[in-house]
């Protein structure tokens, strides 16, 4: 893996009509925490606990996971920012080295109901073959609460979590805010160069970057 040392430059503007970009900083709109425990969390830099049921009908909650380094990964299928990272096999190849070295990689679909990226069911279950993903779980958030509970407003944005539970990144994936696949060529990859960090035992150099992509299909987006 490769050290990134390079901050996200600021965002591009670019209006889509199925997928509007969302350009305000994931802290911008993070959800008020529900009780004073996560309030405590959330000033820890602590990732909120969360229980989600995945595209097999199990409950999963970040808790089962402690004591390991967890990637979160938004995500809806018809965002071609999304797009750009699964039509070339990026991110399948991101998630394929993180797995691979023990790293858990939650995928999560905040999309509402009759939203798009919206899955449920047969879709749900078939969601890995289909994107030859290789995510540990994907996991359903219709509700969107889990979203913004963590302040995530874009696909894709990332959250790295390390093994006592801390948010070690969050935001855009790489610096290459686009939807353009030539874009990728050279790209610094956050996420990876944050386990590269955790990995060697260093402090993550890019704690933040942008988030860039598609607006979360939330229930109250129009």
């Amino acid at each position: 893996m490769k050290t990134l040392r390079i901050l996200a430059p600021a965002l591009v503007a670019l209006a889509l009509a199925a997928c509007q970009q969302a350009e305000a900083p994931a802290a911008e709109t993070a959800a008020t925490p529900a009780s004073a425990s996560e309030a405590d969390a959330t000033q820890a830099g602590l990732a909120p606990a969360f229980t989600l049921t995945d595209a097999e009908g199990n409950p999963r909650s970040l808790a089962d996971f402690r004591g390991k380094t967890v990637v979160i990964e938004w995500t809806n299928e018809g965002c071609p920012y999304v797009q750009k990272h699964y039509s070339t096999g990026a991110m399948q190849a991101l998630q394929r080295e993180a797995t691979a070295d023990g790293v858990v990689w939650l995928t999560i679909v905040s999309s509402a109901p009759g939203k798009q990226g919206y899955v449920t069911g047969d879709a749900a279950r078939a969601y890995r073959d289909t994107h030859s993903a290789a995510f540990t779980h994907l996991l359903l958030d219709p509700t969107g609460e889990v979203g913004k509970l963590y302040g995530a407003v874009t696909t894709p944005d990332m959250r790295v979590i390390d093994p006592e539970g801390r948010i070690v990144f969050e935001g855009g994936i790489d610096d290459r805010p686009t939807n353009d696949v030539a874009d990728l060529d050279g790209a610094n990859n956050f996420v990876r160069a944050a386990l590269e960090d955790l990995e060697a035992g260093r402090p993550v150099r890019t704690a933040f970057a942008t988030p860039y992509g598609c607006s979360i299909k939330y229930p109250e987006e129009a």
